[in-house]
């Protein structure tokens, strides 16, 4: 019976046991779905749908990568609330947040009459004190506005130098905006006139450290012309321009455009400028260069608003009127015009004349015939104040006969002579010719504007300007010497190198070579001998026929490149002309070399040269002239003397003043 009871207790014992089990587990099962459940909507209401929730018994277990720290430590708290700290297992992570790049920096600098502005962000290491003071001295009585912001960041590479570059390129424009990038400067500005911006780009160009870009845009105004000019002919020689003037590019390709329809060929350019008398110039050159087309032959020359149209003594009568006529009825009302048909010329047995000859060296000669002594002294005093008094050789005599208007001419011509940079002018009773080389591309439409202003837009003269770009300021052109030194610098930087007995240059100096062209652009005209030479290690034929191998590579080389290499002779030294010791390896390295040598201090003959009128897209502005008094009729002023008074620094400005003599 006991044994019964015992056997029963432990039954149900046992039994209590499993249901307690039982029990226990199902409470378990119902806490933890209840918990992920709660942790899952608590989650997902806040956003945080990168946490994934798992469950142990009482254990929520937090699994998965935050984008950040910060959001990972707000989803633990935020689970927190839910369940209680103590049964958070926290298996999350967060991403690596990247560094935060540094700001882009830039600093522009705006100069004006008023001052200096300065607008952008620079780094916090920029000595602003300095800058400040540097750009305070170069305002003057100017101020300077600083509106910079500063961030604290590692100055960049290549900031440094820019700053400093970007002053001074401010230091030399008056009017310009200087914008900085770390490697980079920018240059915006406007300078008074071509010269001084040809200048501007030289000296910016000169100055720029290698390791700094440089994109400048300057520009000049366009250039006063007073008295707006034209002139065309049709002569012996064919139809072409001794000047031509335009306000617009597109009234210049309608010049063009009428000039080659009647005839005319090569090239035709005109100057674009301000001052043109009426807006329909266009219009009446036109009408006035078709008119000549139809006559066959003579000069067409505007001064302002008037016209003069000389028919060649060739031209029929009949059509002579009939084209007068259609040109006088249609051109635009502000214009007038005078027409003359030239009579033909009877024979003389002397023809007076008067010639001036101006010498490279500057030196000028005077020969032929003058009015009077009066005059004679005039004329010379005026050429020592156009040349200087030791540049000039008189050897005129006196000629009563002279015909009326001869001392006012040959003063003009000695005037328009001092365009030329070498040259003749001769003035007869029929014509005045000049002709010449110049460095300036207006020479020819100055010389045909002064002997409108001075002797009236019907003067007979005949232009004969050729324009050499090598004599022009504007293009601070190098001469022989300076090509030498530039191209044999850029060898120095970096030298050719051949495969070893082999005169082909190495694939890595390909840039080299590109550099040698880019240096030879402005020295093609210049005579120069390409040397080669090596050093003393083979037999010396051996090494004279390499090295003459060598310098007709390197030509070849730039005559691949476009450089005109008719002017470049090759000539191969072996190892005659050592500069460096040949018992060493870094002597004979420096023997085995390419030079260039100058053969000619001058230019090839002709080369550069073009006829003018040529003129350049901004020419050199000329300021606007006061319109010159009325000249008192030559009848009254027989002879004419420099009024020494009137003229402060003598005439290189192109004008001087003369009266009558008492």
């Amino acid at each position: 019976m006991r044994g019964r009871i015992t056997v029963l207790t432990t039954t149900a014992f046992v039994g209590a046991l499993v249901l307690s089990a039982f029990i226990a587990g199902g409470s378990a099962t119902i806490i933890e779905q209840r918990s992920r459940k709660a942790v899952k909507l608590a989650l997902e209401a806040a956003s945080h749908s990168w946490v994934q929730v798992e469950t142990d018994g009482l254990q929520v277990i937090l699994l998965g990568t935050a984008p950040s720290e910060a959001e990972r430590f707000r989803a633990v708290t935020l689970v927190s609330t839910v369940v209680d700290s103590s049964r958070i297992v926290d298996n999350t992570d967060a991403e690596v947040e990247k560094a935060i790049a540094p700001p882009d920096f830039s600093l522009q600098m705006l100069r004006n009459d008023e001052g200096i502005s300065l607008i952008g962000l620079v780094p916090a290491g920029t000595d602003r004190k300095a800058l400040m003071n540097r750009l305070t001295q170069l305002a003057g009585d100017g101020t300077v506005t600083d509106m910079l912001e500063s961030a604290d960041y590692p100055v960049p590479g290549g900031w440094k130098s820019a700053l400093d570059f970007g002053i001074t390129a401010l230091s030399e424009l008056p009017r310009a905006k200087v914008s900085i990038l770390p490697g980079k400067v920018g240059v915006e500005a406007i300078t008074d006139s071509p010269e001084e911006k040809a200048d501007a780009e030289t000296l910016l160009n000169r100055r720029r450290p290698t390791e700094i870009k440089l994109d400048a845009k300057i520009s000049a105004p366009r250039p006063v012309i007073t008295p707006f000019t034209l002139r065309f002919l049709i002569d012996a020689d064919g139809p072409r321009f001794d000047a031509c003037s335009a306000d617009t590019e597109r009234a210049s390709g309608r010049i063009m455009a009428a000039a080659r329809k009647v005839g005319a060929k090569g090239d035709l350019d005109c100057t674009v400028g301000m001052g043109v008398p009426s807006p329909q110039w266009v219009d009446a050159v036109e009408m006035g260069i078709a008119a000549l087309g139809q006559l066959g032959g003579g000069t067409l020359t505007f001064s302002d608003a008037d016209i003069a149209l000389v028919a060649a003594d060739t031209t029929d009568p009949v059509i002579y009127d009939r084209v007068v006529g259609d040109l006088e009825s249609n051109l635009p009302e502000v214009f007038s015009l005078k027409a003359e048909l030239a009579k033909k010329a009877e024979a003389k047995d002397a023809v007076p004349e008067f010639s001036a000859l101006l010498r490279e060296d500057g030196q000028v000669e005077l020969r032929g015939r003058v009015p009077s002594d009066r005059s004679r002294e005039a004329l010379e005093s005026f050429a020592h104040a156009q040349f200087g008094a030791k540049s000039v050789y008189a050897a005129t005599r006196v000629d009563t006969g002279l015909p009326e208007g001869w001392p006012l001419r040959t003063l003009t011509a000695l005037e328009a002579l001092r365009l030329m940079h070498d040259g003749t002018v001769t003035v007869t009773p029929d014509v005045i010719r000049l002709s010449g080389v110049t460095g300036d591309r207006q020479a020819s439409d100055k010389a045909a504007g002064l002997f409108a202003r001075r002797l009236g837009e019907a003067a007979p003269i005949a232009l004969s300007v050729k324009y050499d770009r090598r004599l022009d300021a504007t293009l601070s052109l190098p001469d022989g010497n300076e090509c030498v030194a530039r191209l044999n610098g850029v060898l120095a930087k970096q030298k050719l190198s051949f495969e070893p007995s082999a005169a082909r240059i190495k694939a890595e100096d390909l840039d080299q070579l590109d550099a040698l062209a880019k240096a030879m652009a402005q020295c093609q005209d210049y005579r120069m001998e390409v040397s080669g030479h090596t050093d003393s290690q083979g037999s010396e034929e051996g090494n004279r026929k390499l090295s003459q191998a060598r310098a007709e590579a390197v030509i070849a080389a730039l005559g691949g490149r476009g450089v005109q290499t008719r002017n470049l002779t090759p000539k191969g030294y072996g190892e005659t002309q050592p500069i460096a010791d040949n018992d060493t390896d870094k002597g004979r390295e420096a023997n085995r070399r390419i030079e260039f040598v100058l053969l000619d201090a001058k230019p090839v003959g002709g080369e550069g040269q073009v006829d003018l009128p040529v003129t350049p897209p901004s020419p050199p502005a000329q300021p606007a002239a006061p319109k010159p008094a009325p000249v008192a009729p030559i009848e009254a002023m027989p002879d004419m003397v420099l009024d020494e008074s009137a003229v402060e620094g003598g005439c290189a400005d192109g004008r001087c003043a003369w009266r009558a003599d008492a």
